[in-house]
Parts: C-alpha cells; structure tokens; sequence
C-alpha cells in the first residue's frame, strides 16, 4: 500500500522521510518500465505507420485523436505517487515534470502536483464517485452515433470516408423511430442540429457531473482521460488497464454505428433489430460491470496518492 503525506508546502521538493516512501531498485522498475513500454507499443506502432502513410482507422485510432494523450507521452512509464526510483538511470527523471529529487533517487512530487492540477484533481475524483454511486441505464442502444449521422444528405457524414450502412434514408428512419436518451454531453455535442431537440437530455459541461452514469460506453471510455489526467500520480499500469477497456469499448461502440466497417473486419450490432439490441445491452452490462471495477480502483488509488482517509 503507498502511504503518501502531502501536506507539504507548494514548491517544497525536499527529501520526503524515508520511511514514508516505497524504493524500486533499479532492476525492478526499469523491467516494469520495459513491460509498458511493450503494452503500449501494441497499439501505437500500428497507429504511428497509418499516420505517416496518412491512412485511417476508424477504430484503432481513435484513442490517439479524440483524446489529449500522445503516443509518446503514453509510452512514458511512471510508478504513480509514493514510489522512490532508485539507481544512475532514473537521474533523467530529475528534469520531467511532476517529479523530484531523493538522496537516492526520484520521486512523483505530488505536492506540486496537488498545487498546480488541483482543478484537474478535484473534478476527475468528483466525477469517478458520482459516476459510480448512479444506477446504470441500458437504454441507450448506441444511438448517439446516429444522432451524429442524422440527415446526413444536408449535414454530410462525419467520417467521410465511411458508408452509411443502411444509406442516409435508413439512418434518418432510424433515429426519427426511436427513443434517443444520451446522457453524455462530449458524445450530444457531435449531434447535427436536427438530432438536437430529438435527445431526451440536453447534457452540458456543467451537467456533466449530474449526468454521467456507469452504463454509458462513452463515461467509461473516458476512464482513461480521467486516468491520464492524473499522471504522473498514477501508476501507469492502471492508466493501460483504461486504455485496454476503452479500446475494446470503441470497437462496440462503432459496431453499433450506423456506419458499414466491413472492410475493416467488424460485424455490425445491428441495433435497429430487436437481436440487435439485445446483444447491444448485453455487451454493455459486461463494460458496464468492467468500468465500475476500474472506478473503484482509480478512486482507491487517487485516495492513497493523496493521502486522503
């Protein structure tokens, strides 16, 4: 367990006792670092040669382009708080941000960290615990990617280089007979105007905090903003374990889609059918139950690094 003290004084990046602070040898923390850097390199290499080749993934790269997060920055192993690096190699460390001096090595300074990403700290924590006390809503059924492609004849398609897989017609007759409920306001603000006033909720940056619930793929695909946001507090082996679920997550969620990605191997949910709904929703209580996990342990994590109760 880390047991991390923070009431420090912003700026003070003195020697923390000792006996408050766990050491990794040398030889054990540059394999861990070795470990993630192989995990992360599974996705971002493929994304990397698509980018230089200006090919597209409608799947694959999407954690690299909606989100802040750079390949080269994921690739950046970090301990999370309360961890000393100790040996020559973790000298380099010295001049990354967020971190500190110790006689025998470096360590996150989470004092400055608390002090300068305080907003980002405060509304990450807020929204993984009230995200996970709220009920989960599985009537959703993806149509928020529809929403987004209604009246694609005026609007054009979002992403140009896909198909509407039952035409523009068959999307429009989709979202006008349907129940449209999204309560996640980063996936409503994509909608075109005149899926706008069809959405039962009209969501917003400040009601963010009051709406998102654990059965919307989007709300857990973003654990792993929240989790980023948090580096270098964080291991990041938990800010991976975000990555990994929010990747599988996508390809659900653009299975779902009105769009046909059949040349990219995907078998359509087709939600627009009652077997289609069906496995919809069974597929996001399975995400859901595997996102209120990873709340759980974000929110145990961020507790410990800051030495909160």
């Amino acid at each position: 367990m880390l047991r991390v003290f923070t009431n420090r004084a912003p700026g003070d990046n003195g020697p923390v006792p000792a006996e408050l602070l766990t050491r990794l040898p040398q030889v054990e923390w540059q394999d861990r670092e070795r470990q993630h850097r192989e995990r992360v390199a599974r996705f971002a290499e493929p994304y990397l040669d698509r980018r230089s080749r200006g090919a597209k993934h409608p799947v694959e790269d999407f954690l690299f382009t909606y989100y802040n997060q750079k390949p080269g920055q994921l690739l950046r192993w970090h301990p999370g708080a309360g961890i000393v690096l100790a040996g020559q190699a973790a000298g380099i460390r010295r001049d990354w941000k967020y971190y500190a001096a110790e006689t025998d090595g470096v360590r996150v300074d989470v004092a400055r960290f608390t002090a300068e990403r305080a907003e980002a700290v405060d509304f990450a924590r807020l929204i993984l615990a009230r995200t996970s006390a709220r009920p989960a809503q599985f009537g959703c059924f993806g149509l928020h990617e529809w929403a987004m492609a209604y009246r694609s004849a005026t609007n054009g398609v979002r992403h140009e280089y896909l198909r509407l897989r039952l035409g523009a017609e068959g999307t429009d007759d989709v979202v006008e007979s349907a129940r449209i409920r999204c309560t996640h306001f980063d996936a409503f603000r994509f909608y075109t105007p005149e899926a706008v006033p069809l959405n039962e909720h009209a969501p917003t940056r400040e009601t963010q905090r009051d709406l998102e619930q654990p059965g919307c793929l989007h709300a857990n695909m973003d654990l792993y903003k929240w989790a980023y946001k948090l580096t270098p507090l964080l291991p990041s082996e938990i800010v991976m374990d975000c990555f990994e679920l929010s990747w599988r997550i996508r390809a659900m969620d653009m299975r779902a889609s009105p769009y046909d990605l059949g040349d990219w191997g995907y078998t359509p949910i087709a939600i627009e059918t009652a077997a289609g709904k069906a496995e919809y929703v069974r597929l996001q209580r399975g995400f859901a139950e595997e996102s209120q996990a990873l709340r759980i342990r974000l929110l145990g994590l961020l507790d410990r690094a800051l030495g909160a109760p």
